[in-house]
């Protein structure tokens, strides 16, 4: 992926819950975990790399859990049309650089997501999936 991933800010509320909309998903309260530090947002620059305006084209919302460093993925969506260039995989990976492990639940269409970032996988139900992935592994 061209490009860079940061903390979001309160300044990409709106963009992030577009992204999350488009993709169907409900992370819950996105202010109060942009506020704790836990989205990520991936963008790059409108118009190249001299000085055009940030576009946010992914983002990944993360869940801290109890008594454990790690996170869970409460929600990861690209814009559609940027899809499948590397952007998730480069918040997963920035992800897990901050957390050291992460768990998710998935439906079966985006299994083959988790399984190419190396999530070890069970079945939940005939239809979904939790996976977890350490940086160690």
């Amino acid at each position: 992926m061209d490009g860079h991933v940061r903390a979001a800010t309160a300044d990409d509320t709106l963009e992030v819950r577009r992204i999350l909309d488009a993709a169907m998903l409900e992370p819950g309260n996105v202010e109060g975990r942009i506020d704790a530090g836990d989205v990520l947002v991936a963008g790059d620059q409108r118009g190249g790399s001299s000085g055009g305006r940030e576009r946010i084209l992914g983002t990944v919302v993360l869940e801290s859990l109890e008594d454990d460093p790690g996170a869970h993925i409460a929600a990861i969506g690209v814009r559609r049309r940027h899809r499948g260039r590397g952007i998730g995989r480069t918040l997963i990976e920035h992800a897990l650089e901050r957390r050291g492990r992460l768990t998710a639940r998935f439906d079966t269409g985006v299994r083959p997501f988790y399984d190419a970032l190396g999530f070890s996988v069970e079945p939940i139900d005939d239809r979904r999936y939790r996976g977890v992935v350490s940086a160690l592994e």
